[in-house]
């Protein structure tokens, strides 16, 4: 252990040693004080100790407490003309660990999100097949079940920041994410069932991907990626998948971005070339400087962000003993490292993950400090198994210039200033 590490450590059990020996004061602004009042809290009965509560079916499906009411997805509403087609965010300022509860996962619609009961939900396989096939919800459910833990991000996070500081929180810079485990059907499974021999040699074949939805929002997929990771999914976080999510099934194409996990999937064909619809020319395109834009930028870089303290979460305890925490993940490996900067990125600090990063998922970050009131410009920094290291916005516009929208991974910078109030800011 580092001598720093130590001094926090150290200070760490002074600051909790002087709490508990002060039970019947109070804690004033994140500091052990000795009160004049006893704290009623403690010396009293209360209510909620006093009478018998609610019982095992008052809520048969389990809902977030109300004092929690504010851990919600959001919408930024003059992002789009209409919410039909729209986006919200995920609260990741709010949440902790790496598991994103359905119903804080971010929505992404281009024509809304559809009603389909299971038993009219149609798979279609057809194409470059031996025998074009059709598979119904329960069709999917006598195949080989799959359990993995993917996050899934919008190519479009953070892509508001390209030009600057623009959204003041962490929910609305980077919450168009969210870290699941999904259960469902190999896709490798599904198309060896409907047979390959007719595609002849695989090497540059391509699936294409349609949705039920009115947008038929369709996706061309490499034959190869498609054979090696991508899922059929029915259920997410061990529950079916919410209608916004595209229940009764979805594509799970994973670290690649957002947009190809085609929702409500109804259609996969195998062709000998790419579609080049809509969403993979016009739009999810990197638009470079000299107006050319590049082509299937499909998986996401080693991306973090920091999600406390941020501008929804400020430092609100004072000084004293302070834990920041975060997220990082990488479409191409796993995460093997974040540092921490509170000066803009002059000098860092490893963070401790809060487990060995996984391929293709989030990594929970810590980094137990203390925050003595100065003011900060915070920063982090994460590292995957390719070697990868997150770049800095002016990096990626030395590249890309400034007409990108997509796939915008560059450090972020919060300021945290002198009371703890934290804000949007660009150092790069």
């Amino acid at each position: 252990m580092s001598d720093t590490k130590h001094e926090i450590s150290q200070s760490r059990r002074a600051f909790l040693s002087g709490a508990a020996v002060t039970s019947a004061g109070a804690l004033v602004a994140g500091q052990a004080t000795a009160g004049t009042e006893p704290d009623k809290l403690i010396t009293e009965i209360q209510p909620w100790a006093q009478e018998l509560a609610d019982g095992v079916d008052t809520i048969p499906y389990g809902l977030p407490i109300e004092y929690e009411a504010d851990v919600i997805r959001r919408n930024v509403p003059w992002l789009t003309a209409d919410t039909i087609s729209s986006v919200n965010f995920t609260p990741i300022h709010a949440l902790d660990g790496t598991i994103t509860p359905q119903g804080c996962a971010f929505e992404r619609h281009h024509s809304g999100a559809i009603d389909l009961k299971k038993e009219n939900y149609r798979l279609m396989i057809n194409g470059l097949v031996d025998t074009p096939m059709v598979f119904t919800y329960a069709d999917l459910e006598r195949f080989p079940r799959e359990n993995h833990v993917y996050f899934c991000e919008c190519a479009a996070n953070t892509g508001m920041e390209w030009a600057g500081a623009q959204l003041n929180g962490a929910q609305f810079t980077h919450g168009m994410i969210h870290n699941m485990e999904y259960s469902g059907v190999a896709l490798r499974s599904l198309l060896n069932e409907a047979g390959l021999s007719e595609a002849g040699d695989l090497k540059d074949k391509w699936i294409f991907v349609e949705g039920a939805d009115a947008s038929s929002n369709g996706r061309s997929i490499p034959i190869e990626k498609a054979l090696d990771d991508v899922m059929v999914a029915f259920k997410a976080n061990g529950e079916a998948l919410r209608k916004e999510h595209g229940y009764p099934a979805r594509l799970v194409v994973p670290g690649w971005e957002g947009n190809m996990w085609v929702k409500w999937i109804r259609r996969i064909e195998v062709m000998d070339h790419a579609v080049e619809s809509r969403e993979e020319t016009s739009k999810y395109t990197d638009t470079l400087e000299n107006g050319i834009s590049r082509k299937w930028t499909w998986a996401m870089d080693a991306k973090s962000v920091v999600t406390s303290p941020s501008p929804q979460a400020p430092i609100r305890h004072g000084i004293g003993p302070m834990v920041i925490t975060g997220l990082a993940w990488s479409g191409r490996g796993s995460i093997t490292r974040v540092d921490v900067s509170i000066d803009g990125g002059k000098n860092w600090e490893t963070a401790r993950l809060a487990k060995p990063g996984t391929p293709m998922a989030l990594t929970r970050f810590y980094l137990d400090t203390t925050w003595n009131g100065e003011e900060m410009l915070l920063q982090s920094r994460a590292m995957d198994d390719t070697g990868y290291v997150q770049p800095t916005k002016s990096q990626l516009r030395e590249v890309r210039g400034l007409n990108s929208i997509y796939h915008n991974n560059g450090i972020q910078t919060w300021h945290v200033g002198s009371e703890g109030e934290v804000e949007n800011v660009e150092v790069s």
